[in-house]
């Protein structure tokens, strides 16, 4: 009898175990089911006018939101739990442990130095960057003095770990390969082209990745069809403040709006409202 309890407690454990071991096993299969594009190479040039730039996009690109106003980092606690334990790492550092063709993977293909897909980093708002604002970018944060914080580890829970195996979910070199390349032609529609850029580059981490609302992450936002019915000036509002019409304050525009958006330009301003007009 004694004999039966032992080899059912033993079975009682294993089961439990061995699922969770496929599980992970599975999920790091799929973590690394992708394909890379041709490995990028090109120098990066430290100049002032090119930090600049990359300090403005990095701006209003949003990665001093998520990583820290110093680029130092953040833990995002109980602010995110989707992937058990979100931490965006120190950009500065990152930018000096690695080389270029390893950042660039992160920002515009969602892969990261480890060479499994990202989960939590929104690489598909970078998919359509240009190689020069991505070299600009790059020359800022290797400029950027280093501050150092105490950062937890990320941790992958089971959960996510479940839903990757089982297809429910996509890691973001999938959410990449599935941003629509940009349409308008640069040569007849100079104006035009410029603001799809910026929003393809800027709005369709919120916004979907066609912009018309179907958001990766909660919670849903609008079509953003909807700025044909805004004039220039309160759209310039709206987007550098988060008020919407009527004074509304709009609760996840009035958090990413000021911090990134009074940063742009009335030329870029412009460009975006004719765009989404």
């Amino acid at each position: 009898m004694k004999r039966v309890l032992l080899l059912l407690a033993t079975v009682a454990i294993a089961v439990p175990l061995l699922g969770l071991g496929v599980v992970f096993a599975l999920s790091e299969a799929r973590l690394r089911d992708f394909t890379r594009d041709t490995v990028f190479e090109q120098p990066v040039e430290m100049d002032a006018g090119t930090i600049e730039r990359g300090r403005h996009i990095a701006r209003t690109r949003g990665c001093l939101g998520c990583h820290g106003q110093q680029l130092e980092g953040k833990d995002f606690g109980d602010q995110w739990d989707w992937p058990e334990r979100a931490v965006a790492p120190n950009l500065a550092t990152y930018a000096r442990d690695h080389d270029v063709a390893t950042i660039e993977a992160a920002i515009r293909q969602g892969i990261g130095a480890n060479g499994k897909a990202l989960t939590s980093m929104p690489s598909f708002n970078f998919a359509r960057m240009t190689d020069q604002d991505l070299l600009a970018l790059i020359a800022f944060l290797k400029s950027a003095p280093v501050v150092e914080i105490e950062l937890p580890q990320p941790k992958l829970g089971w959960a996510v770990r479940w839903a990757f195996t089982n297809g429910e979910e996509r890691h973001m070199a999938e959410w990449v390969d599935a941003v629509p390349t940009l349409r308008v032609d640069a040569k007849a529609e100079p104006q035009r082209a410029r603001g799809e850029y910026l929003a393809m580059t800027m709005c369709n981490e919120c916004h979907g990745l066609d912009l018309r609302g179907l958001s990766i992450f909660p919670p849903p936002t609008p079509d953003l069809a909807m700025v044909a019915a805004i004039d220039r000036e309160e759209f310039e509002r709206l987007i550098k403040t988060g008020v919407g019409l009527g004074g509304r304050k709009l609760q996840l525009m009035s958090l990413v709006a000021p911090d990134r958006f009074p940063e742009l330009t009335d030329e870029e301003v412009d460009d975006l409202h004719v765009f989404l007009s």
